[in-house]
């Protein structure tokens, strides 16, 4: 069973994001779940990889800045 440590939600247009802290007996990690129109879409990133994906995503929004 996963413990939740952490949770936030956001809505953006119709698509509702939920992203979860969570912890079970395999480690920490990070579910982030996307809601559109009944579909629903879950990514898990362990935590051994929350740096890089941070960094990746800070790139990568980097870039978008840059093109504004």
């Amino acid at each position: 069973m996963d413990t939740i440590i952490e949770s936030r939600e956001l809505q953006v247009e119709r698509k509702h994001f939920v992203l979860e802290l969570r912890e079970n007996d395999r480690g920490r990690f990070l579910r982030i779940t996307e809601e559109a129109q009944g579909r629903r879409n879950t990514v898990i990133i362990p935590s051994s990889g929350l740096e890089d994906f941070e960094e990746m995503l800070g790139e990568v929004l980097d870039s978008i800045a840059d093109d504004a």
